[in-house]
């Protein structure tokens, strides 16, 4: 049952969120700045598959989804190592704004911030696919997408079944 003098779930937007961080990022790198942040994401699905082990093997697929996008990512935007410090600077601030966000929610609603996040997620590596000639960076990225919805439709089962209980 849903109380109406509970708040509702605020969903950031997470382009408007990250956007100052990226921006410090020259536009080449971005892809790899993205990579990195899916890395941090697949650490908070472990975090939280300890949390809540009953949803184990589902969190742990959604972290599986996050390392194998970044790992996609990685080999398709080579990093010219001159360039890590410059790509990983703004990480930390990106990371503390997103976290930001989840600070104060309970866990469910942390999940459910995810899940539009990965959808989000999606929508960013289909936009960066439509700036690319290369058939094999469009189809990659399109799986990249596959793989963030995926974890979205994870999460809003798990949210879903939540309230089955």
């Amino acid at each position: 049952m849903i109380r109406s003098d509970m708040p509702e779930l605020q969903i950031p937007d997470i382009g408007q969120l990250l956007g100052p961080y990226l921006d410090q990022v020259a536009p080449d790198l971005r892809p790899r700045f993205l990579a990195t942040l899916e890395r941090g994401a697949a650490e908070r699905y472990r975090h939280w598959a300890n949390v809540l082990p009953e949803h184990a093997g589902s969190l742990l697929a959604c972290a599986a989804g996050e390392d194998e996008i970044a790992d996609r990512v990685e080999t398709l935007f080579p990093l010219d190592e001159s360039m890590r410090e410059q790509l990983l600077a703004p990480l930390p601030g990106a990371r503390d704004a997103y976290v930001a966000v989840l600070a104060g929610l309970d866990v469910w609603d942390q999940l459910k911030v995810q899940a539009s996040a990965e959808r989000q997620g999606a929508q960013a590596w289909r936009a960066l696919a439509a700036t690319q000639t290369d058939a094999h960076v469009v189809a990659e990225l399109e799986v990249c997408s596959m793989l963030e919805e995926s974890s979205a439709a994870r999460l809003d089962a798990l949210v879903a079944g939540r309230h089955l209980h």
